[in-house]
């Protein structure tokens, strides 16, 4: 059975969020069956510069929690990742909106990283950059409170029908 595609995760730079949130969904996906453990996630930012080491509080962040993302690079996000995703999962509005605006034809399955978690509640992931270690391990439990929710939806909505 043939992979059902590729997850990107979004956010700024793609030094701080959308690795973390990649590493983390990735890992969850990892413990599933078939076919959802052979997607591919990958991160990339609306505004990032190629070639940026990740910051040093991300890779903390989530080696608290057992996960390695040292060797994460940034990379800018692409009309090709774009036509290829599967899934384009957002850190805030404002990320899905310049996607939204810039991108040719604009992704269909592009929705806000915790947008389908049951409870009322913020859905966007704030912005760490330069604030202290605590804002960051802030972020990755918003993304980690959020991941049962998404896996859930992926399952559903990504995975073949057998």
């Amino acid at each position: 059975m043939p992979a059902p595609g590729k997850i990107i995760t979004v956010c700024t730079a793609n030094i701080c969020r959308s690795p973390m949130a990649a590493a983390l969904l990735q890992h969850a996906l990892a413990a599933q069956p078939a076919p959802l453990r052979s997607l591919e996630v990958i991160s990339a930012g609306v505004a990032a510069r190629g070639g940026d080491p990740v910051s040093e509080n991300s890779v903390v962040a989530l080696k608290k929690v057992g996960l390695d993302i040292a060797d994460h690079v940034s990379q800018p996000l692409t009309q090709e990742m774009l036509d290829e995703a599967a899934l384009v999962l957002c850190m805030t509005e404002s990320h899905r909106a310049m996607i939204r605006f810039q991108a040719e034809p604009p992704p269909k399955n592009i929705f806000l990283f915790r947008e389908f978690m049951p409870q009322r509640g913020d859905k966007e992931i704030g912005d760490p950059y330069g604030g202290p270690l605590k804002v960051y391990e802030a972020a990755r439990d918003e993304m980690v409170e959020a991941i049962p929710s998404l896996v859930e939806f992926i399952k559903t909505h990504l995975a073949p029908r057998a």
